[in-house]
């Protein structure tokens, strides 16, 4: 499988794809055996190749076992891109992909993605609401657009995996975020899964990752409301009737994930 948008077809014209992304120069974003982030540039624009080289028997017996689906490379990423699009959720644009290799622990992959200029995470932008609160107004949009990202993406059938704001970058680039202003970019998506439904373990855990990593920006009773009956779609009384099977188990697992974030601080100090 291999895809190439017109600039990038042109480019490495005459060329293996699978060769050029491995001489590639930038700045390594990660770097470990199997896999690799780095960002380049071409034509004076900035993009981001993510290369998989084969993540071996080893780890995809060990997922299994945990009855995890192994993500064998690239090819997640690029369905998930491809589904958001579809929903009409903002996420990475993809100018280049290509796998190869019938073994799955041998298989090559590479996703090649736009950079997102004038961006910045969700996590970076709240950060400190807690002693000095945004605008109501924007505070209110910004629990709306989030619960209603979450609600297209789980009704879609896709949960992410790694669901939380440092994942959600906001668009710096039209000037000072408002309620009338707050365009969201859905990000790191290698690990996301796409069913015909979403399973309601992965709902409580997407749902338990954001509402944890907004445990210290300053939300009130009323904003979990709010996001609970967006997310739902229902009136607020049926929502919590309907959906009793989501918030409890969601603020076990969001209290559990703070538990641990805790204990490895403490280990750390």
């Amino acid at each position: 499988m291999l895809y190439l948008n017109e600039e990038f077809r042109q480019a490495w014209k005459q060329q293996d794809p699978f060769a050029v992304v491995e001489t590639l120069q930038g700045e390594v974003y990660r770097q470990l055996e199997a896999r690799k982030t780095l960002r380049f540039e071409l034509n004076g624009k900035g993009f981001f190749v993510k290369i998989h080289r084969g993540v071996g028997w080893l780890e995809i017996v060990e997922n299994l076992i945990r009855l995890r689906m192994p993500v064998l490379g690239a090819e997640n990423e690029w369905q998930a891109i491809a589904h958001l699009e579809q929903q009409g959720i903002g996420t990475m644009h993809t100018v280049a992909y290509g796998k190869r290799g019938s073994n799955p622990a041998a298989q090559q992959s590479f996703i090649v993605t736009e950079e997102l200029a004038n961006m910045v995470s969700l996590e970076d932008f709240c950060m400190g609401w807690d002693k000095s609160p945004p605008a109501f107004s924007l505070k209110r949009a910004l629990v709306h657009k989030l619960a209603d990202i979450s609600r297209r993406m789980h009704q879609s059938g896709m949960n992410h995996r790694d669901y939380y704001l440092c994942h959600f970058l906001l668009d710096l680039s039209k000037g000072e975020p408002s309620a009338d202003n707050l365009d969201l970019y859905l990000i790191d998506l290698h690990r996301s899964q796409l069913r015909k439904s979403t399973p309601k373990r992965w709902v409580i855990k997407d749902l338990s990752g954001l509402y944890f990593s907004a445990l210290d920006i300053g939300l009130s009773d009323r904003d979990l409301l709010r996001f609970v009956r967006i997310y739902t779609g229902l009136p607020l009384k049926q929502a919590l009737k309907q959906f009793d099977w989501l918030w409890q188990p969601l603020m076990k697992k969001a209290a559990k994930l703070q538990a641990r974030t805790e204990r490895k601080g403490s280990e750390i100090k």
